[in-house]
């Protein structure tokens, strides 16, 4: 089920907090709890607070940290942009989004207001944010002062920018267009929309477009001489008063903005005895220009009267003044009531969001990002705390990915080796962890080594193996790891940076052994590439499997692309597609692709199929377009080693994809192997991997 919306728009002052304010009140129709959240805001000053989340926590009394409520300033993500650290803003704002999306039922995400330095990217951020979070978008863009074909070209280009990024488009928005145009928007958009996306449009508000007095002492830096109270007074219009007040007085309009000299006493008093009489129409406020205000007399008269408007003086004159108030973008205010329920109000009459709301919530979004595949794994990890024994201890790459593991508190780590060597190393690498912290064991000065001596004998004693060769076996930190995982003593294992994959996995094989019904052992890896994440196997292990050993490797990664939150659209690659490639190794991958529908027909899979067509949807649907996994395939299960080791290493390489393994699959208890090029991410998420298999494994 989706529990979250992000609102979209590519221009500032676009009327997205009316969507935002409508949609939260439908919501909260809907749905007990309700979060709100905006990746990046606009620079605060210190102790100030975003006028946007203020709004909305205040108007719908949202419990709500504000804190809580926004990822980055905008200045924070250009300064991080700057530095090469895009992707750590992705994780921060997809920690902090989920960290509300588990405490509410839906949480409401507001994107960018375009305004200020950086806005030229922003949009991009907004594109990837909403990726990211795998959420479905509502876009939005204004009609004011635009032709049609700069309108829908905006909308279109907008539109265009998500689907490209597997964005799902729920919903479309054509704003601020007059009255008269309302269907032809409408009518236009669904031009080059699917007919599962709504469209709406939504006139120009004039009242809404207007600023209120204390924007407009806010943009003049104004001083308020009278009428605090009523500083929310919207201004319908606003014009000079420099003629006679008789001439003057003829051309007020409702909530006419009064601007006049501080000096001229007449056109005041005049301006305020309207504002009370029957006859004429009601005014919002009053500025006085050139730093002038009225005589003692004058200020002891307009004292006395009994309803007084703002009157406001500035420094500016009269000219510049009146360019600035036209100038004055209207914003919508937490105390601003009378502007969110016209806001409100007019949402619900031209938006019908009902049908929408229960779209979103049984939304189901498409895939997963390597940002919230990465995101995901550390969650799971948490959920149950894994002991993972590293036997490759004095390795500078261990060693610092162990101190990054438990500076976040989410394995307990054993480190095998010399224990004064690996102490030595941690102080200068300067490590910012306590060193009470590594549970570092030398085996052969354990307590346990004899013990594991004489376990190994045992389970070994049939294949020849005597207590001496044992005891030698046990100085081994391969053995003397894999024994720990065996005795309970660690719930998983990782090596391999300086020892060989058959060196890691040999003691596995000899008494972890493997799994009821499996008898190949196997891996994946999950390579995060730009916008998806898929799923290579078997990579590493199988020189040259069977067509009943290919079978066997492609259920055990379906199994894992389950365990990890991947639902498998399988493809088993060959070098031609369907029924037209003949010969040997394609008979042997159509063989095994056989096996699989027999054994488990659940499964979506399709074989043999080449590379391009299983990845690339138009390539998909020329070759195959009845295929329910052509051109969309996540778990790619590759004929042989050398295929599968040369395309994850091209991959990788290629497009700086991250490629996290190779996870072994198929033993009793989880033992990884490492590349001895890996670098410490891979052995920060090979630990990470391990933890999760352990966890599923912990009731064998």
């Amino acid at each position: 089920m989706n529990k979250g919306i992000y609102i979209a728009t590519l221009e500032s002052h676009s009327g997205k907090s009316m969507i935002s304010l409508g949609l939260m009140r439908t919501l909260l129709g809907k749905t007990v709890k309700v979060g709100y959240f905006r990746p990046i805001i606009n620079d605060v000053p210190e102790g100030k607070r975003d006028n946007h989340i203020d709004t909305v926590l205040s108007y719908f009394d949202l419990q709500l940290p504000y804190e809580d409520t926004y990822a980055f300033t905008r200045n924070q993500l250009i300064q991080k942009r700057n530095e090469g650290k895009s992707g750590e803003v992705i994780d921060t704002i997809i920690r902090k989004y989920k960290k509300l999306e588990e405490e509410y039922d839906f949480v409401l995400v507001e994107g960018s207001d375009f305004s200020g330095e950086g806005s030229v990217f922003e949009f991009d951020v907004n594109v990837v944010t909403a990726r990211n979070l795998g959420i479905p978008v509502i876009i939005i863009a204004s009609g004011k002062n635009k032709t049609w074909e700069e309108h829908l070209g905006s909308l279109r280009m907008a539109y265009n920018a998500f689907i490209e990024k597997d964005v799902d488009v729920i919903a479309m928005v054509s704003n601020k267009v007059l009255e008269e145009n309302l269907e032809s928007a409408k009518k236009h958009m669904r031009e080059f929309l699917p007919e599962e996306i709504d469209v709406f449009a939504i006139p120009l508000i004039e009242t809404l477009n207007n600023p209120t007095l204390k924007e407009i002492v806010k943009a003049l830096d104004g001083k308020i001489l009278f009428g605090h109270e009523f500083l929310n007074n919207q201004t319908g219009n606003f014009g000079v008063g420099a003629m006679q007040l008789r001439n003057y007085l003829t051309t007020l309009r409702n909530e006419s903005l009064v601007i006049t000299p501080g000096d001229r006493a007449d056109i005041i008093l005049g301006a305020l005895q309207a504002n009370i009489s029957s006859n004429y129409p009601r005014i919002s406020g009053i500025i006085l220009t050139g730093g002038l205000t009225p005589e003692p007399s004058i200020l002891k008269l307009i004292e006395g009267l009994s309803e007084i408007v703002p009157i406001i003086s500035v420094e500016d004159g009269t000219f510049n003044v009146t360019n600035r108030v036209g100038a004055i973008k209207s914003n919508i205010y937490a105390d601003s009531i009378q502007k969110i329920e016209t806001t409100i109000s007019t949402f619900e009459r031209y938006v019908s969001f009902d049908p929408l709301v229960e779209r979103l919530i049984n939304f189901e979004p498409h895939g997963i990002t390597p940002r919230m595949f990465q995101y995901g794994l550390v969650k799971r990890a948490q959920q149950s705390k894994k002991h993972i024994v590293l036997p490759e201890g004095t390795d500078d790459r261990i060693l610092i990915a162990a101190g990054r593991l438990l500076a976040i508190d989410i394995v307990d780590i054993t480190l095998l080796g010399d224990v004064e060597v690996i102490k030595q190393k941690i102080m200068k690498l300067g490590l910012n962890i306590d060193l009470d912290k590594f549970n570092i064991i030398d085996p052969e000065k354990s307590e346990h080594f004899q013990d594991y001596a004489q376990t190994l004998y045992e389970i070994r004693k049939h294949k020849g193996v005597n207590m001496d060769m044992a005891r030698d076996w046990m100085t081994d930190v391969s053995y003397y790891g894999t024994m720990m995982i065996y005795k309970g003593h660690a719930d998983g294992m990782v090596s391999g940076a300086a020892h060989t994959t058959q060196h890691t996995i040999r003691p596995a094989l000899q008494f972890i052994k493997t799994k009821p019904g499996v008898s190949v052992v196997s891996s994946v890896f999950f390579m995060c590439l730009e916008d998806r994440v898929s799923v290579f196997g078997d990579c590493a292990i199988n020189p040259n499997p069977t067509a009943e050993e290919l079978a066997e490797i492609t259920i055990s990664s379906a199994e894992s692309c389950f365990a990890f939150g991947i639902d498998p659209k399988i493809a088993m690659l060959s070098y031609s597609s369907g029924t037209s490639g003949k010969g040997a190794d394609v008979d042997r991958v159509r063989q095994a692709t056989e096996i699989v529908k027999k054994k488990r027909p659940d499964l979506k899979i399709e074989g043999p199929i080449q590379y391009d067509a299983a990845v690339d949807i138009s390539v998909g649907k020329s070759k195959m377009p009845d295929s329910e996994v052509a051109g969309q395939a996540n778990l790619l299960i590759f004929p042989d080693l050398n295929t599968g080791n040369n395309t994850y290493k091209a991959v990788q390489r290629e497009t700086g994809a991250l490629a996290i393994g190779p996870m072994l699959q198929g033993l009793n208890k989880p033992v990884n192997d490492l590349s001895r090029g890996c670098t410490v991410d891979d052995v920060f998420n090979t630990v990470i991997l391990t933890a999760i298999q352990a966890q599923g494994m912990g009731a064998e």
